[in-house]
């Protein structure tokens, strides 16, 4: 069981003499409700929400600053943080508007911080909604926000092996964007191990190699934030 925000990855119970609760199931079934209603409200309004997912530092600000200067249709973010600021104001430097949720102890973002946070950033219709969720490749991946798109971001950096560590994570995603290839004549990376331990648990989800610094491979991904299907 998760020591902060109480989820776990499987049944947790707590057991007296006579009673036997189901902890994760009805904490998930409520968050399930609430984001059935967040998806009805985005795809009413035209709105296409991605929940973006990583470990800490592996550049998922960066890759928005310059994907939100790129596109030709409005964006809106809601950045998650347990603390500061200091990511949405990047986002607000470059224009977009951002809504900062800070978690405190919490290590994701649920459908009702979401539901909050919508209805204060309103954003316009037809526009693209960026969720960059707590840095976490654990409990983010166990709660739907209603999000049409789950797209996980990992850095050559952090090594090959993170799909088999942590399956649910790269299981649940529509989209892995290996960042920071240009370090790769640097880092002992495996892309061909990557991708065969990511075929393992996902055998269907796009995989683009991308440098949010650099640019490679970013026009494939801005291709993909277009797609006509993105609702």
């Amino acid at each position: 069981m998760c020591d902060t925000c109480g989820c776990s990855d499987g049944d947790v119970r707590i057991t007296d003499e006579a009673h036997t609760v189901v902890l994760e199931q009805d904490i998930l079934a409520k968050n399930d409700e609430l984001a059935t209603h967040n998806r009805a409200h985005f795809r009413a309004s035209g709105v296409f929400a991605i929940n973006l997912m990583s470990s800490p530092g592996a550049g998922k600000t960066t890759l928005l600053e310059r994907t939100i200067q790129a596109l030709d249709t409005p964006c809106a973010v809601v950045e998650g943080d347990q603390e500061t600021l200091l990511d949405a104001e990047r986002i607000k430097a470059t224009g977009a508007p951002v809504v900062q949720i800070n978690t405190g102890a919490g290590c994701h973002l649920d459908a009702s911080m979401l539901h909050r946070a919508v209805h204060s950033l309103a954003p316009a219709e037809g526009s693209t909604l960026f969720i960059e969720n707590v840095g976490n490749l654990v409990c983010p991946a166990l709660f739907d926000l209603g999000e049409a798109a789950r797209v996980v971001i990992l850095s050559v950096t952090e090594g090959p092996g993170k799909p088999l560590k942590y399956p649910h994570m790269f299981a649940a995603t529509d989209l892995v964007l290996l960042n920071k290839v240009d370090l790769l004549p640097y880092v002992d990376f495996d892309v061909s191990e990557f991708e065969r331990d990511f075929r393992r648990v996902n055998p269907s989800a796009a995989l683009l190699p991308v440098s949010a610094t650099r640019g490679d491979g970013l026009t494939e991904w801005y291709n993909w934030l277009r797609r006509p299907d993105r609702n």
